[in-house]
């Protein structure tokens, strides 16, 4: 009898120092992620703003093949949401509230547990990339709730892996979207040719870029300052390419709706007459040019027909950067000037 007492007595005094431990737990957690992305943060915030993205890099997705997905008619947004079911119960995240490419504030609910805030931040940099922060953040935790965690690990320990691992996911798969292209080489068209105007320009290979922007800049403060209506998307003229001389000649142009009579030494005024071209388009990011050139240039001798001499040969910007931000979406047209037989 004594010694069931001893024991009694010893069980007690676990009991009561466990509700101790787990009494001077935090009645409080924030837990915090930043993760770098080499994307624009409108990208970023476009994919997770709908919750049916977050299956391809969520880490608790990836962990659990059985997690039961379910989602509402509307899952993108305020008022989006969406549920999953696994063996710890139900659970809910909801969107309350988003700055447009710079916050999403949410709520998430799992069984009978206090509802946690989830916020979002997307901080963009100088050089391009983005600052990702993911935060979640309860308060004013119940008892059961600081014992599963007493015994069950901090929930630093148990959602800090599991952000990081989803924040790299996430990396990666914005990456690859941005990455996508495709090239289809449209066949024969007859292009109605344009009035435009326009600077030339020689520079190295690797200067290209740099050099076309310069001078697409000063066309378009031409046209502010001349109150100059442009007509239609800019478009580059290749007059030549000399890789083993490292050289290009080029025209950075912009179509006007009515042929100008010349107002500066500088820009030019221009007109291209209607010619039958080879037409290739491209969609996705400008460092795919060359594979499409070499495509488009390919189709001429591979289907009998002829280079017009003097071309044109032109590259047209269909889409602005600036306006659609995913180089995915960027498209481009070439034509190749042939013969007409």
């Amino acid at each position: 009898m004594k010694a069931f007492k001893y024991i009694l007595f010893l069980l007690l005094i676990a009991v009561i120092g466990t509700s101790i431990y787990v009494a001077i737990q935090p009645n409080d957690f924030i837990v915090s992620r930043t993760r770098t992305i080499e994307a624009p943060a409108s990208i970023i915030y476009n994919n997770v703003i709908d919750f049916k993205n977050w299956k391809d890099w969520s880490s608790w997705v990836e962990a659990d093949s059985d997690i039961r997905l379910i989602y509402p008619e509307q899952t993108s947004g305020i008022n989006g949401s969406y549920t999953w079911e696994d063996e710890s119960g139900i659970g809910t995240m909801t969107t309350l509230e988003t700055v447009p490419n710079a916050t999403i504030s949410q709520e998430m609910q799992i069984a009978d547990f206090p509802s946690s805030k989830v916020d979002w931040t997307f901080n963009p940099n100088p050089d391009g990339t983005t600052d990702v922060t993911w935060t979640i953040e309860g308060k004013n935790l119940p008892f059961g709730f600081k014992a599963y965690t007493a015994f069950t690990g901090s929930m630093e320990e148990q959602i800090g892996p599991h952000y990081e691992r989803s924040l790299e996911k996430l990396d990666s798969i914005v990456l690859a979207q941005m990455k996508r292209y495709s090239i289809k080489v449209n066949g024969i068209t007859n292009h109605a040719g344009i009035n435009y105007i326009y600077m030339s320009t020689v520079c190295k290979i690797n200067e290209v870029a740099t050099e076309m922007d310069k001078l697409f800049k000063t066309l378009n403060g031409f046209t502010q300052n001349h109150n100059i209506t442009t007509f239609g998307a800019p478009f580059v003229i290749y007059s030549s390419w000399d890789e083993p001389n490292n050289s290009v000649q080029f025209s950075s142009c912009l179509p006007v709706n009515e042929e100008l009579n010349p107002i500066s030494s500088n820009v030019q005024i221009g007109k291209l007459e209607p010619f039958k071209a080879v037409k290739t388009t491209l969609k996705g990011n400008y460092s795919n040019l060359k594979e499409a050139w070499d495509k488009a240039l390919q189709y001429v001798p591979d289907n009998s027909l002829e280079f017009r001499v003097n071309g044109p040969m032109m590259e047209v910007y269909i889409t602005d950067p600036n306006n659609t931000p995913n180089p995915a979406n960027w498209v481009t047209e070439i034509y190749i000037a042939i013969k007409d037989n």
